[in-house]
């Protein structure tokens, strides 16, 4: 997956560039389109979805968390009864 803090300064940089210069608006129709069209193929994920997944992970961890103690718990009560 690329960085998405590169990708975000090459934008700025590149809409910097198309705002001070004075071309047709054809141009930079076509130059904003020809960066939308290289956002669209990079894998990126909305703000809403990362939220969520983050939040699966929380809730994953938190379980695996109690497993291993109930598994650590369990070995020590057959190490006991030996």
């Amino acid at each position: 997956m690329v960085p998405i803090t590169p990708v975000l300064k090459l934008l700025e940089q590149a809409n910097k560039f198309l705002s001070e210069q004075d071309i047709a608006p054809e141009v930079k129709a076509q130059a904003k389109l020809a960066m939308q069209s290289a956002l669209s193929r990079l894998d990126l994920v909305t703000r809403e979805e990362f939220d969520a997944q983050t939040a699966v992970l929380q809730r994953t961890r938190e379980k695996l968390d109690k497993l291993e103690q109930d598994v650590a718990s369990l070995l020590s009560e057959q190490e006991d009864e030996k």
